[in-house]
């Protein structure tokens, strides 16, 4: 890294008099706040210091008065959601440079450069992935702008590093300068990057009126870049991308207030399968949905891929622990007459893990679930009719989903959006049936009801879901 323009603070002089002395000198640095002198009001402060060079990072703050950082109190004050957009973009300035970054472009991976090197002097920041929500690592007030970051303090041996620390402290400040500050950062991507989260929360408080549990734009870009890369997958990365559209029969329009009137796909409460040959998008849509509830950063592709709030995930996870959950109203009349109100297993079976999944996200409130056949348990979502003639009703402890998703919404309220592909027996009970054929959506809902009437499928009886104490 190249030299820092901050130098002779009253902190940096102070660490320059401590080199060669024992690591635990740092310790001193711990206290009031340091005056950072020709840094535009900032202080620094020393909330805890490590050890030694080994432990765990020391944690610093970086405090800007307001009138020094200039951010515009629309943005600061203005709405609880603006002033966490305006935090993670700052976030995510300050993390792209200290990595060696211009901070202007935090979706390319930078490599060296920043204000680190080995055996201590790397100075991190809790670093923002795609999605915008509320974190401490920046906190912005009417009163001042804070950075908190981990910094490992340098050390030669067990010996204070002292002119080290302090150039690293100036490159710290020479970043906090050119991040903490208004006028210093690109102010159309700050307030496009505000007023797209802004639209983002406006259209997901939105969906309960409408009658919706989930709304995906036409034009987003669902696939990602790979199954461990959050980011958009580009024409580059595949020719064959193909952006969302809404089958006609599903386009309804959202109002936000930034961006105007948004087209695409409403999915209403109710039932809603999601079917269609394998590596054809269904799995794909069902988790951009699984994300809609968090605010993502402009440009991610999946801004306006929206779901209540109050919308989980669920799947099975064999070998899971589960305290005192009342799964009784999917399984009861174990052997040996174990209760299953108060159901506790330090390894669940699939099976099991699937009904505590549900009945702890309906104890939460949740008010629809989202669920692909691929990772659920099998004996847990259906019984064909061989299975039942062989294994009678009575010997069977489990009261399988397909029976319980209807009264699910009808006597709770709960909607379900589930990816099928290997069992038509849920068509009947469907309120709405989208097909994914080449990652383009088609409503068939009543073909699907046809062929389920063809092959005999109606509607299993309802069991009724008990309502919660």
């Amino acid at each position: 890294a190249s030299k820092p323009s901050t130098t002779g603070t009253t902190l940096q002089r102070t660490l320059e008099g401590m080199e060669g002395r024992g690591y635990p000198s740092y310790k001193d640095l711990m206290g009031a706040a340091w005056d950072m002198e020709g840094c535009d009001g900032c202080k620094v402060y020393f909330d805890r210091v490590q050890g030694d060079p080994y432990a765990p990072p020391s944690w610093i703050r970086v405090r800007m008065p307001s009138a020094n950082a200039g951010f515009p109190d629309e943005f600061v004050s203005r709405s609880r959601v603006r002033n966490i957009a305006l935090c993670d973009f700052v976030a995510r300035v300050l993390s792209d440079m200290l990595r060696g970054g211009t901070g202007t472009d935090w979706t390319k991976t930078v490599s060296g450069g920043g204000w680190g090197g080995s055996k201590g002097g790397d100075i991190t920041v809790d670093t923002p992935g795609q999605y915008v929500v509320p974190r401490t690592s920046i906190v912005c007030t009417s009163q001042w702008i804070e950075a908190r970051l981990t910094l490992s303090l340098p050390a030669r041996g067990r010996s204070v590093e002292g002119y080290r620390a302090a150039e690293i402290i100036g490159g710290l400040m020479d970043v906090a300068k050119r991040s903490l500050r208004y006028a210093a950062l690109d102010k159309a991507a700050l307030k496009a990057h505000i007023l797209s989260v802004e639209d983002q929360e406006s259209a997901r408080s939105q969906l309960e009126g409408l009658g919706l549990v989930a709304f995906v734009a036409d034009g987003s870009v669902l696939p990602r870049k790979s199954g461990v890369d959050e980011r958009p997958m580009t024409k580059k990365d595949d020719p064959n991308l193909v952006t969302f559209e809404s089958p006609p029969s599903m386009s309804v329009e959202i109002e936000v207030p930034n961006r105007g009137v948004l087209t695409g796909m409403g999915i209403r409460r109710g039932i809603t399968m999601i079917v269609g040959g394998g590596f054809h998008g269904k799995s794909t849509i069902l988790q951009a949905l699984q994300v809609g509830v968090y605010n993502k950063v402009d440009g991610d592709g999946r801004e306006f891929v929206v779901c209540d709030e109050r919308a989980v995930k669920i799947r099975s996870e064999d070998g899971r622990w589960v305290g005192c959950a009342d799964i009784s109203p999917f399984i009861n009349n174990l052997p040996f007459s174990r209760d299953t109100s108060a159901f506790s297993t330090g390894d669940a079976s699939g099976s099991t893990s699937q009904a505590a999944n549900i009945v702890e996200a309906l104890e939460l409130g949740a008010t629809a679930m989202l669920i692909d056949e691929d990772t659920c348990a099998t004996n847990f979502m259906i019984r064909d009719a061989p299975m039942v003639e062989l294994v009678a009703p009575e010997k069977e402890p489990i009261t399988p989903f397909i029976k319980r998703v209807r009264p699910l919404f009808e006597d709770c309220g709960v909607s379900t959006i589930m990816v099928i592909g290997g069992s038509g027996d849920f068509f009947p009970v469907a309120d709405t049936v989208v097909c994914m054929e080449r990652y383009r959506a088609t409503d068939v809902t009543e073909q699907a009801h046809a062929v389920a009437s063809k092959h005999g499928r109606v509607v299993p009886e309802p069991v009724p879901f008990p309502k919660a104490p």
